[in-house]
């Protein structure tokens, strides 16, 4: 905790300090000084372009800096459990770290309007519903802990670059946090109701998760030059090897965050510029919202992945197991 709070010092010194010192050129997509923006703020000539968007993210900083105050406890009771999203374990640390980063991230974003605030914008997104995508995809693939960390890191990298390069599409309709997050649903189907015929049917649970974010399945199979990666939708599919021996308590949490994500979706769009709701030179902000419930999702998604237990099918899950008990991490076979 102390390393993150003092990353994120260094980061509001350097913000402050590119404020002062003038933004460069913002990026070809954004709006002049005294327009509204497309977050619908008005456009500001200070030292921050969108202040209380920006300072929305705030939201981000608070949750995740929460977690690791959690996970810091966690460690001081000594417990040994099998869970790793409880205690200094690397994923659970990982998926703070990468909470939290959503907030510098968009605040770079909203505060210069330069490409590379948008840049480090979509990749904070994208290092953080990766965690969650590439572990299950690591149950269910029966991953070893350095197969986990490759396919992290590499497409952590490859899509920095390729946005980078070649644009947030990266020149091939592939925006990757918009796919995450219907691969996520479904690699959860497929580790809560795994059996042969979800296996394949799976794929088309991504469908239903697009619908509920504006696209009908008729959109996406009549585009197929735009929505050609509906294909990966079973993804999930082809990589699993079998049942899962994890289970997880989905109520609360788990829809709890669900809820607080879609809530966040509706009203960032509620809050655009050129709808009915949207007040330029308003001190309540839309996308403000949808920052702050984006961080409550991720607080409740937090709280879901902390009831994860191994254990045979059948059993359910029990507060704490020894360690020889169950795979640890993301190997349910053995250890490196």
């Amino acid at each position: 905790m102390a390393v993150a709070i003092v990353l994120l010092t260094v980061f509001g010194v350097l913000l402050a300090a590119g404020g002062v010192a003038g933004w460069p050129d913002p990026a070809a997509n954004e709006q002049a000084i005294g327009e509204v923006s497309r977050w619908c703020e008005r456009v500001s000539g200070g030292l921050i372009r969108e202040p209380l968007n920006t300072a929305g993210n705030l939201a981000f900083v608070i949750a995740g800096l929460v977690m690791f105050a959690v996970l810091a406890r966690d460690t001081g009771k000594g417990r040994r459990v099998t869970n790793p999203f409880i205690g200094n374990q690397g994923i659970a640390l990982l998926y703070a770290g990468a909470a939290t980063f959503l907030g510098p991230g968009s605040m770079l974003m909203h505060a210069s309007h330069t490409f590379v605030g948008a840049w480090l914008d979509n990749l904070s997104m994208v290092i953080y519903i990766l965690v969650p995508v590439v572990y299950n995809l690591a149950l269910l693939g029966r991953w070893r802990a350095r197969t986990f960390v490759l396919v992290y890191v590499t497409t952590v990298v490859l899509y920095a670059a390729g946005f980078w390069f070649l644009g947030a599409d990266l020149g091939i309709n592939f925006e990757l946090f918009r796919v995450c997050i219907p691969l996520w649903i479904i690699s959860e189907v497929l580790v809560r109701f795994w059996s042969p015929r979800v296996r394949w049917a799976s794929g088309l649970v991504g469908f239903a998760v697009a619908l509920a974010f504006g696209i009908t399945p008729w959109t996406m199979i009549t585009h197929p030059d735009e929505y050609w990666w509906v294909l990966l939708f079973w993804l999930p599919a082809v990589l699993a090897k079998g049942p899962v021996p994890v289970r997880r308590r989905y109520t609360p949490w788990f829809w709890a965050g669900l809820a607080s994500f879609l809530a966040a979706f509706y009203i960032w769009n509620l809050g655009k510029d050129g709808t009915s709701f949207c007040e330029p030179d308003g001190l309540l902000q839309g996308h403000a919202v949808w920052h702050a419930l984006s961080a409550l999702a991720t607080w409740c998604f937090f709280l879901f992945l902390r009831t994860q237990r191994f254990a045979p099918p059948d059993a359910e899950p029990s507060e704490e197991q020894p360690a020889d008990d169950a795979p640890v991490a993301v190997e349910p076979a053995e250890s490196d």
